[in-house]
């Protein structure tokens, strides 16, 4: 049986090594780390699956910004990575972490400014994202506009680049 705990309660060389297996040791390049460059995960939306007491999977959520050319800066909540320990893959793990962390959000309101880089397929279907409002941003690497996707009624359809929320 899957317990949901906290993210800070797991040793930071754990979750590192979880996400070198999920992952690759090369991931460290991709541009969803240039977008929360210096930023540290929001510790009321980012949680570890524990099987027992094996790190099963984990889920980070980052604070970012979109800074639009008008002047506007709409601090919005990058979800991801979401790991599951390839073994446990296709056991519905990463599920259960979204739902789990989308309840947490919703508590909070952060529901409402969420968007994340990942498959539009899973998704749109399971949760509700989508690059409706996300044609116009521009972000510090490279990525492919249909998996710039968000989801919320303060997501905002306007041009502008996406990048850390150091504040």
């Amino acid at each position: 049986m899957l317990r949901f705990v906290p993210l800070a309660e797991i040793a930071p060389e754990q979750v590192e090594h979880l996400l070198d297996r999920a992952f690759g040791a090369d991931r460290h390049g991709r541009t969803a780390y240039a977008v929360r460059a210096g930023t540290v995960p929001i510790t009321g939306l980012s949680f570890a699956a524990l099987d027992g007491e094996a790190l099963a999977g984990t889920i980070q959520c980052w604070p970012v910004v979109l800074a639009g050319e008008d002047g506007i800066r709409t601090p919005l909540v990058m979800v991801g990575p979401v790991a599951v320990d390839p073994p446990r893959q296709q056991a519905g793990i990463g599920h259960a972490l979204m739902e789990h962390m989308l309840d947490a959000a919703a508590e909070t309101g952060a529901d409402a400014r969420l968007m994340l880089i990942g498959d539009p397929e899973y998704y749109a279907r399971f949760f509700g994202f989508s690059a409706a409002r996300t044609a116009q941003w521009r972000l510090p690497g490279p990525f492919e506009p249909r998996r710039l996707l968000a989801r919320g009624d303060a997501v905002p359809d306007m041009p502008g680049e996406l990048g850390p929320d150091l504040r």
